[in-house]
């Protein structure tokens, strides 16, 4: 029996030693597995920072610029060259009225040939040709240019009628669909109609701005929306994002969608939609617990200011309305800013108007009215104003008689009253309108200046929750800012940020979502990827993809600064060695170019050429950087880095400059144009130097230079891209993507 016991007891030894080595191993197993989902989610973050770092960063220029060139138009001479090549722009008081511009929009003059295979439209629209055109664009056809301005018109004149604030319940319907930014990828539209169902009497929507702009099909996804909107007027509900402005689309591709697609009517095309932009309602409010607005709020939105500002007047948002010149009554006012071809000419014929005082009256009379639009409110003419304060003065039931003169004086210094009170309404109007399409949500309490985009605010979950207990409210659901689940809850959840645009960065960088929301008001989320391609791609191989694309364009944005950079290297570099410690490389590259990125992190990634001595040699560094430039020898080397570093910026002034959207400018144009750089960037370009650039560039001597061609013969190319085109697309790492993985400390 003794044997038998001592015999059990060597086999549960036995059998408690494999046990203890398989937990052990399980143990590894597991602590490898962590560590390798948390690089993965590092190289994830710092991926996504790599991206917006860089779209914010664009979004910050493009604003300077405007603020520059709106500053050019306030100060300089008005007969000035570089004032009228920009001054068409911010022709935004145009004076004109309803009739006179649906017949400079009319469509009725453009024949449709009969070989036109895409869809034919008859107005009033049916849900069957809205479904059959939504087909047509999912197989690539095209809408005929006399479709697109006729529904375009159609919409214009829907919009007029509609209120800033639009106001829905779910009473009618079981639940209401809240959709984000689309940022022109129709894929993304698409599958929300596929999983949701379209729009429709019981499937009602709302749409949250910036339709338009980095995808290839904004024009489409605009078309569909309108549609549905003027076959559901009570169903369908868009509210304009930031991106909905003229200013913004010259910048991120919109403009030149238009012209690429539509070539002969793209203009007048462009000059509709920039009134049907500044018609889109502000926000949404359901059963007035939501709102929905693009971008968010500061500690001085007011809704009832909101409801009843003329939205129309703000044509882009980056900027307020020019105060227009004030004139006694027995004159007229001209408006500087009505567009020259209104007429069907091109000189600089004038319409005039008369001046219309515009009182909304106390504040306190909205307070306790209901959200709805006052901007359809008609303004008194000066004759009436003059009438009503004859009356209000008591000049008629007390008998007392007063020259036309002396009632003329009276009006005009209560004109020159009001004109300073409107300047100053105007101004907190913009603001109001600023902070809805650019603000974004923080942590932190307060409410601050948004300096990374420039324009709106950062708002606190204080803000939030002050605003929402003002206005009775519980929710507030938001765009604006690309999040890598497609949504993300903020402020105790009482802020929703929410896109639409899946993939937005590079493919596998982001989902989209949108939400339904029913009679509870309890936020439903529904996530998705429009490509299909990443649902081929593993964790490792996704990140790796993504991770490659960021470093790519970070190169080139690194070797784009390549003279500042050796400066800021050099005040590091004492002794003149030509090698920086990887501390002091970090250090010099964010002074530089100031993007908030964890350099030290990304060390690993973009500086490998050390020395024995743990140094950088950063004239190695920056050949490592394998960025291709152009065979330009010949043009000075300041030139060309100014080139590439402000390529963006210079695009967009090119497609200012471009005053019929030709996609051509003149030589003396292209010349005032580095002008106009080189003075927004206050930095001195010799006139030698410009003319040895159009030289080279006006290869067929014809005195004008194409944009496009001039912008891609100046484009930067990642070396490294090009050689690894010829590996899969889906192989798991590179040479610079694992050697993070392999680093002890991280």
């Amino acid at each position: 029996m003794g044997c038998g016991v001592a015999k059990s007891n060597k086999f549960h030894t036995k059998k408690g030693g494999k046990a203890i080595t398989s937990m052990k191993a399980a143990v590894l197993i597991q602590r490898w597995y962590r560590q390798y989902v948390a690089r993965m989610e590092m190289r994830r973050r710092y991926t996504w920072n790599i991206f917006q770092s860089i779209e914010y960063s664009g979004e910050q220029a493009q604003i300077k610029l405007y603020n520059f060139l709106g500053y050019l138009m306030d100060n300089f001479n008005p007969t000035s060259t570089e004032r009228n090549l920009i001054s068409h722009i911010f022709r935004e008081n145009e004076v004109c009225r309803d009739t006179e511009w649906e017949r400079h929009f009319c469509y009725k003059n453009i024949e449709v040939p009969e070989i036109y295979s895409g869809p034919r439209l008859i107005f009033p629209l049916t849900v069957e040709q809205v479904a059959a055109m939504v087909e047509a664009f999912r197989n690539k056809r095209q809408l005929h240019s006399r479709y697109v301005l006729q529904l375009l018109l159609e919409t214009w004149k829907l919009l007029r009628k509609l209120p800033n604030i639009s106001r829905i319940s779910t009473c009618h319907s079981k639940e209401i669909t809240v959709c984000g930014d689309l940022h022109g990828q129709l894929e993304d539209l698409l599958l929300i109609f596929y999983k949701n169902g379209m729009p429709s009497l019981d499937r009602p929507y709302v749409f949250n701005g910036d339709f338009v702009d980095r995808g290839k099909d904004s024009i489409e996804i605009l078309l569909i929306l309108f549609a549905f909107l003027l076959v559901y007027p009570n169903d369908v509900h868009l509210n304009r994002g930031n991106h909905e402005d003229h200013i913004v689309n010259l910048r991120y591709g919109f403009t030149k969608e238009v012209l690429g697609k539509y070539k002969m009517h793209g203009k007048r095309i462009l000059k509709l939609l920039q009134k049907i932009f500044s018609w889109l309602p502000l926000a949404t409010v359901i059963d007035q617990k939501v709102l929905i607005l693009h971008g968010g709020i500061s500690n001085t939105t007011d809704l009832c200011l909101i409801a009843r500002v003329d939205r129309h007047k703000y044509v882009s948002a980056l900027r307020p309305p020019k105060k227009r010149t004030q004139y006694p009554v027995s004159q007229t006012s001209v408006d500087l800013d009505m567009e020259d071809d209104l007429s069907g000419t091109k000189n600089n014929q004038r319409r005039v108007s008369l001046i219309k005082a515009n009182s909304f009256g106390p504040r306190d009379g909205f307070q306790r009215r209901s959200l709805q639009d006052f901007s359809g409110r008609v303004p008194r003419t000066v004759d009436e104003e003059i009438e009503v304060r004859r009356r209000q003065s008591g000049f008629i039931k007390g008998g007392f008689s007063h020259s036309q003169g002396e009632l003329n004086n009276l009006a005009v210094s209560s004109a020159s009253q009001e004109s300073t009170d409107t300047a100053d309404t105007t101004v907190e109007e913009w603001k109001q309108i600023l902070d809805l399409l650019w603000s974004d949500p923080m942590s932190q309490n307060g409410c601050i200046p948004n300096e990374v985009r420039g324009g709106g605010c950062y708002w606190g979950p204080d803000v939030t929750q002050d605003f929402l207990d003002r206005h009775n409210m519980q929710l507030i659901i938001r765009s604006h800012e690309c999040k890598q689940d497609g949504y993300e809850f903020c402020h105790n959840r009482r802020v929703l940020t929410l896109f639409s645009a899946s993939n937005y960065y590079e493919v596998g960088s982001n989902r989209g979502a949108y939400v339904k929301l029913g009679p509870d008001l309890v936020p439903y989320l529904i996530q998705y990827q429009a490509s299909s391609m990443t649902r081929e791609l593993t964790l490792r191989k996704n990140v790796g993809k993504v991770e490659h694309s960021a470093l790519k364009v970070l190169r080139e944005q690194l070797f784009a600064h390549k003279s500042d950079l050796v400066s800021a290297f050099q005040e590091f570099d004492k002794d003149k060695t030509g090698q920086v410690s990887l501390n002091d490389w970090a250090t010099a590259v964010e002074s530089v170019l100031r993007l908030g990125l964890p350099w030290r992190m990304l060390r690993f990634q973009l500086a490998t050429c050390k020395t024995p001595g743990g140094m950088l040699d950063y004239q190695e560094w920056f050949q490592e950087l394998s960025i291709k430039e152009p065979q330009m020898e010949h043009i000075d080397q300041g030139l060309l880095e100014t080139l590439y570093r402000h390529r963006a910026t210079l695009e967009t002034i090119f497609r200012i400059v471009d005053l019929d959207n030709s996609g051509f400018i003149t030589m003396e144009d292209f010349r005032q144009t580095w002008k106009l750089l080189s003075a927004f960037l206050k930095m001195e370009i010799t006139d030698e130097a410009i003319s040895d650039l159009s030289v080279t560039i006006d290869t067929n001597q014809d005195g004008n230079i194409d944009i496009d061609e001039f912008m891609e013969a100046f484009r930067l190319t990642d070396k490294k891209s090009r050689l690894e085109r010829g590996k899969s697309m889906f192989m798991g790492t590179t040479t610079d993507l694992t050697k993070l993985e392999g680093d002890p400390n991280i």
